[in-house]
């Protein structure tokens, strides 16, 4: 058994998980779909760890099998130095309070039935450890937390918005306090300018309560704005595990190379003389992590703030709409840091 290094919160070992296929192959041993093969990771204490790769790569697979939710085919785990494998059903839902998921779908996530606050309150009640009233004040400070109102904690989902919705699965996650939260394409739901809010948040609560990150996402700008470590994930095995740094400078796997090169990009281009001629209030600069409409009521120019990236101007009529700025995607904001458009002026 390899020693165990109390910095880390996660370590995984030569984790694998085989699903039971129909028929038999060639020597007459039952056929088995590899979903996961061999993969071994480990997470420092209040890092981020993000696996990247296409759908039906295996990512929210190995991750749920880090929290031994799917059977296993072989493998180690160990969470704060406890190895999960080894321990019975009893002690194993005791060790998984320490680890919380945030689901992809902020709506179907969340029971319908409940109110925000006996949602929240759901995971400290299966815990055991805590009366009313300190769940009570768990509950205030977690909706303080993440941005919530004290009077929506009466409300159904229904009654959130999508960002509103992901904020209750991110407090409920915290409920109990874990060790380690597994994001599973926490914002791909979502708008992008929710996104951002989302992703923020998550970072400021990673400080505010020492969390550790297992990360799942495809889009490559939003786990270089989140995570420490990378790990790109093809077919069931790690192509190529670097910090982020180092993997964003110089991937070195052709399949990191060809993930880096599939992200849409547009080049900057010069517009025709006469078509510029409409000046600062007939174009606007436009540049962002993916697509998207904003709104520029009583607003007259647009100014980028925190720019990077290739950025180009999209002339107000082909908009639809003389007030809304319709921002592209670039390659370099994609794998940049989130861009934020600030609206200065007045018409």
């Amino acid at each position: 058994m390899a020693e165990q290094r109390p910095d880390y919160a996660l370590v995984v070992e030569n984790l694998s998980v085989a699903y039971p296929l129909r028929g038999r192959d060639s020597t007459g041993a039952r056929r088995r779909l590899l979903a996961v093969d061999n993969i071994s990771f480990a997470i420092p204490r209040g890092t981020t760890l993000g696996i990247v790769g296409e759908s039906g790569s295996g990512k929210t697979t190995a991750a749920m099998a880090a929290a031994r939710l799917v059977p296993l085919s072989g493998g180690t785990i160990h969470l704060d130095g406890e190895e999960l494998c080894a321990l019975d059903t009893a002690a194993l839902r005791r060790a998984r309070q320490r680890v919380q998921i945030i689901f992809q779908d902020p709506y179907s996530s969340l029971n319908p039935r409940l109110r925000a606050a006996e949602i929240v309150r759901e995971p400290m009640i299966y815990a055991g450890r805590t009366d009313r009233a300190e769940q009570d004040r768990i509950i205030d400070q977690l909706f303080q937390a993440v941005g919530l109102r004290p009077e929506q904690k009466s409300l159904f989902p229904h009654q959130f918005s999508g960002g509103q919705r992901q904020r209750i699965g991110i407090a409920r996650a915290l409920s109990t306090r874990p060790t380690l939260i597994i994001c599973d394409e926490p914002v791909s739901a979502l708008d992008v300018a929710v996104q951002a809010q989302i992703l923020n948040l998550l970072k400021s609560l990673q400080r505010q309560f020492d969390l550790t990150y297992l990360f799942i996402s495809h889009d490559l700008g939003v786990v270089q704005h989140m995570c420490d470590e990378i790990a790109v994930m093809y077919m069931g095995k790690f192509m190529e595990q670097a910090n982020r740094d180092s993997f964003f400078a110089a991937p070195r796997h052709p399949y990191s190379r060809a993930l880096l090169d599939a992200v849409p990009s547009i080049e900057a281009q010069a517009l025709p003389q006469a078509r510029t001629q409409a000046g600062a209030h007939g174009y606007f600069t436009a540049v962002a992590p993916l697509l998207l409409a904003v709104s520029l009521s009583n607003a007259s120019a647009a100014h980028v703030h925190s720019l990077q990236g290739v950025s180009r101007a999209v002339p107000r009529r082909m908009l639809g709409h003389p007030r809304r700025l319709l921002c592209q995607r670039s390659r370099r904001s994609v794998c940049g840091q989130l861009v934020y458009l600030r609206v200065k002026g007045s018409s």
